[in-house]
């Protein structure tokens, strides 16, 4: 098999590979918990979408976020998986692009947590 045939075929393996995700996540932005956030992140947002979305390859990214969690500057996503309950969540350190955490969250667990995001972003916005 000549060369050129192995690096074509790579190519279009690669192709394919890459094009459902692009397709998938086309429509999501991602927030910033406050400004400037983003300036910060030394690992683009599409790489740390390809890092969280290999934990999950077939959910489709449902919402993304960059945040300050626990003194670390995060990508946190949420993915929805067809035939699955609840969320899938994957949190990736923007500054180094290392997968930090991975869980599934049942619907309650998911409601119960933007409960408390909702709270904490009441208590922080000035009477």
């Amino acid at each position: 098999m000549k060369l050129s045939h192995v690096i074509s075929t790579a190519a279009l393996a690669l192709g394919v590979m890459t094009a459902p995700l692009v397709a998938q996540n086309a429509k999501v932005t991602v927030k910033e918990e406050k400004p400037g956030l983003l300036a910060r992140a030394k690992v683009t947002s599409d790489a740390a979408i390809a890092t969280a979305q290999a934990k999950v390859p077939k959910g489709k990214l449902d919402s993304a976020e960059i945040e300050e969690e626990n003194g670390k500057l995060i990508y946190s996503f949420d993915f929805k998986t067809e035939g699955k309950s609840g969320i899938d969540e994957a949190n990736v350190d923007a500054l180094t692009g290392k997968l930090l955490s991975f869980a599934h969250e049942s619907p309650k667990a998911e409601a119960k947590e933007k409960a408390a995001d909702a709270k904490k972003k009441g208590a922080k916005k000035p009477a």
